[in-house]
């Protein structure tokens, strides 16, 4: 019976455990890509949550910090502002009348060139800032993603003075220690920075206003109808006056460690400090009573 039976007829179908195991491959598979795309949404939806103002204290006062930090590098080595464009404006002023001097001296020295570097670069940043209107000026994804960009400027500014193999300090505001080609990349690169930091300061509206104006922070502070009443916590008087007071910290810290191990080494330490701010934003919690879609 054996020699006449059809061969064909001999096919078994494949075993139970084997179309066990098919199927269960198949539900792994789509329970892990469901289980991937829901972290993706949440990590979205997290990163696009707003965060509280009135909890941003401490990396706004690491911007304030910084301002200090990295103007003193500037100006100790050039009698340039890289972040108070006040000061540039009026120098390129009276660069332009000199003009009309009664020699018509049409030089445009060294420090001229570098604060029109400064005051140019620092637009350059502060349109950049816009870009957190699309993103949403105060959510997670921009002010990480902002911040981080100002680290990647500092950077710049670090490796641009650091091979340009200039001295630190100026001999006097005629004689700036930074002169070279490189120097204006450093210029440019931290006025960016700060121009970018001055909007992402300003767009989270709290009560410190500005991480970079100081002189409206002092006229705001001399404002405050409740400045001296010293016996209860006034928010928009302290943060005022802890903007300015790490302001001065990071101006005393700059010019200790330029005068220690020098401007490129200081600038590292910025960056640093930029990087640590960076990661800092992603730990502020979400603005209560707000609908995040």
């Amino acid at each position: 019976m054996n020699a006449t039976q059809d061969p064909t007829s001999s096919a078994l179908p494949p075993p139970a455990v084997q179309n066990q195991f098919l199927q269960y491959s198949i539900t792994k598979k789509k329970r892990d890509g469901e289980d991937d795309t829901s972290v993706m949404v949440t990590w979205k939806n997290y990163l696009f949550e707003e965060v509280d103002g009135q909890q941003s204290t401490a990396p706004l006062n690491a911007y304030c910090f910084m301002t200090g930090f990295t103007d003193s590098i500037t100006y100790s080595a050039t009698f340039i502002w890289c972040a108070f464009q006040t000061g540039n404006s009026l120098r390129l002023a009276l660069a332009f009348a000199r003009l009309f001097d009664g020699q018509h001296d049409p030089s445009f020295d060294v420090p001229d060139g570098l604060a029109l570097c400064s005051l140019l670069m620092f637009i350059v940043g502060a349109f950049m800032g816009r870009l957190g209107d699309r993103l949403g000026c105060k959510t997670r994804l921009w002010l990480t993603l902002g911040t981080f960009v100002q680290t990647l400027l500092t950077m710049v500014a670090t490796i641009a003075i650091w091979k340009s193999h200039q001295g630190s300090i100026a001999d006097g505001p005629s004689h700036p220690a930074w002169t070279s080609m490189l120097s204006f990349v450093c210029i440019g690169s931290m006025s960016a920075s700060m121009g970018l930091q001055a909007i992402m300061g300003r767009r989270i509206n709290t009560q410190f206003g500005t991480t970079v104006v100081f002189t409206s922070v002092w006229c705001e502070l001399m404002a405050d109808p409740k400045l001296f009443n010293i016996r209860r916590i006034v928010i928009s008087r302290d943060h005022k006056i802890m903007a300015i007071i790490f302001m001065f910290l990071g101006g005393v810290v700059g010019r200790v460690l330029i005068d220690r191990v020098g401007s490129a080494a200081t600038l590292a330490i910025g960056t640093v400090i930029r990087l640590i701010v960076t990661v800092w934003w992603l730990f502020i919690p979400e603005e209560q009573g707000r609908i995040c879609l």
